[in-house]
């Protein structure tokens, strides 16, 4: 049946969907109709043009308009209604109704104007819901800004990536610099307990030193002679190189230091020096119980050369040294760091003030010995290269590559200041005093009775406690006619009334019960003690002493 409000027409144009909303329901639109093509042409003649065809209208997307529809603040557009919205007639097309929806709820308040609806000519269609996703802009257009974002979010993570690496290199920083103060510490402590600077401690190496004190200790020595070709006269020192403690030291011998001659008789060091020193290194031996590795004949010119060939040297003068036009020698000035050549370090240890002792002229020439090793190469070869270039004749017994290896090692000593230089105290008779046999012979040289080499003459002391220089004198004879070798004693600081013959090292009591056999006294003058004199026996002679 017809509708009178809304009459059917058979007749009249079918709505098609052309297109969908702003919210994705199909839009429905009266197509045109659209002519038939015409037919094609015979084979061979030419084809009419196609007529321009009318297109559908274009699809209009929602991203077109610049803003959505507005809505009334506080309008629901679909009160009652949650599955199918409003439809919004199209404009300025035939009215249809859509169909009803299903059960509707009642609505208390009167229905309000809808929002306003898409462009013309685009309707709903009912009960859409095909949604494709190009009809989305967010899907698949561009932003602007993605560019902006992306440079953004990797600044922020590059940054927060420094910082973390800044964190954790500032924590590695400090781990280290505690793990270096931790073994700073422990390695200080370490070394005081070594060393034995820790309190109720001792360290190995403290225990190691007084073994090495005590016990016995590796020296090489030699004696160096430094004759005077101008003016005549000679001085005579020892270079040590204690081997075991690593330092180094000068012994300046006093040409009054009383010897054995090549005779056996007693003489003095200078003398036996002058004479041309044979047996002057045994005979040294025999007083200090020493072993002397090799002797040194140093005259002045080639120790001037020697200076020379080390490039000059520095001392701290004690005096200024007058030049001598007669001797030629230069003038050396006085002061502290002195720079001294060949000439002028010859003429400063050589020299001599009048009324001075001679330990002063000594002491001057440990200096210029002291400065000179400070000079010497370290290395072995080079110091033999600078002995052979003095042109010296050396002793058979020390050639330059023995001489030189021992000025380098000492010399290593001096340059860093493990070196002490010492004058051997000598009383007027020519024996050693108390204080040189013990901080010298003894601490420095390590002399003593067990220093004699297996084999060597032994030594005996003799100190005089008679007053008696007849008695003294025919007990040395009885000595040197027995085969020892005789060591000066002096004179003791008292009378004593009954000789007494003393050893230290139990190796020798036999050796002690031999010279007083050879004195004439009797065994129960042998004892064992602390021994007086550097000797390997000491005897002194007491006023029951009778020559024979």
């Amino acid at each position: 049946m017809n509708d009178p409000q809304d009459p059917y027409d058979p007749y009249a144009a079918q709505q098609q969907p052309i297109g969908y909303d702003a919210y994705g329901r199909p839009v429905y639109g009266q197509v045109t109709a659209q002519p038939a093509p015409p037919a094609p042409p015979p084979y061979g003649q030419q084809h009419p043009p196609y007529p321009q065809y009318e297109q559908y209208p274009p699809y209009e997307r929602y991203d077109q308009y610049e803003q959505p529809y507005p809505e009334p603040q506080g309008h629901d557009p679909y009160p009652g209604r949650q599955e199918h919205p409003q439809w919004i007639p199209q404009q300025g097309a035939p009215q249809q109704q859509p169909p009803p929806p299903p059960a509707p709820a009642p609505v208390p308040e009167p229905r309000r104007a809808a929002p306003a609806g898409p462009p013309a000519g685009i309707t709903d269609a009912p009960g859409g819901r095909d949604h494709r996703t190009e009809q989305f802009s967010f899907v698949d257009g561009p932003d602007e800004d993605s560019e902006d974002v992306i440079d953004w979010l990797a600044f922020t993570e590059s940054r927060t990536e420094r910082r973390e690496e800044a964190r954790r290199r500032g924590r590695n920083r400090v781990v280290a610099l505690v793990a270096v103060l931790a073994l700073t510490g422990v390695g200080g402590l370490g070394w005081l307990w070594y060393a034995g600077g820790l309190p109720f401690l001792d360290g190995p190496g403290q225990k190691k030193g007084a073994a090495a004190a005590a016990g016995a200790q590796k020296r090489d020595m030699i004696v160096v002679h430094l004759h005077n070709t101008k003016r005549g006269g000679s001085s005579t020192a020892l270079l040590v190189d204690n081997v075991t403690t690593g330092q180094g030291a000068t012994v300046l011998i006093p040409n009054s230091l009383g010897v054995a001659g090549q005779d056996g008789t007693g003489t003095s060091l200078g003398k036996a020096v002058e004479e041309g020193g044979l047996g002057t290194r045994e005979s040294l031996d025999t007083v200090l119980g020493t072993r002397i590795g090799g002797t040194w004949r140093l005259d002045t010119p080639f120790l001037e050369r020697l200076v020379e060939l080390v490039g000059g040297i520095e001392v701290d003068t004690d005096t200024a040294v007058p030049a001598d036009e007669q001797a030629r020698t230069p003038a050396v000035p006085r002061g502290t760091g002195q720079s001294l050549t060949g000439a002028m370090a010859v003429a400063y240890a050589t020299h001599r003030g009048p009324g001075e002792p001679e330990a002063r002229q000594l002491e001057r020439t440990g200096k210029v010995l002291y400065a000179v090793l400070r000079k010497i190469p370290g290395d072995p070869k080079a110091a033999a290269t600078t002995v052979e270039s003095m042109g010296q004749i050396l002793d058979p017994g020390l050639d330059a590559q023995n001489l030189g290896g021992l000025l380098a090692r000492i010399g290593e000593h001096a340059k860093v200041a493990a070196y002490r230089t010492e004058v051997l105290t000598v009383k007027p008779n020519g024996g050693l005093t108390d204080e040189a046999n013990r901080k010298v012979v003894k601490e420095i040289l390590g002399g003593s009775a067990g220093a004699a080499q297996p084999g060597a003459v032994p030594r005996v002391g003799l100190k005089d406690a008679t007053g008696d220089e007849k008695a003294r004198g025919a007990a040395k004879a009885a000595l040197l006619n027995g085969g020892y070798g005789f060591v000066d004693g002096g004179r003791a600081d008292g009378a004593a009334a009954v000789t007494r013959i003393t050893y230290q090292d139990e190796a020798q009591r036999d050796r002690a019960v031999e010279v007083a056999k050879t004195l004439g006294l009797p065994e129960t003058a042998v004892r064992k003690a602390e021994n007086p004199v550097n000797a390997d026996v000491v005897v002194v002679l007491g006023k029951d002493y009778k020559p024979s």
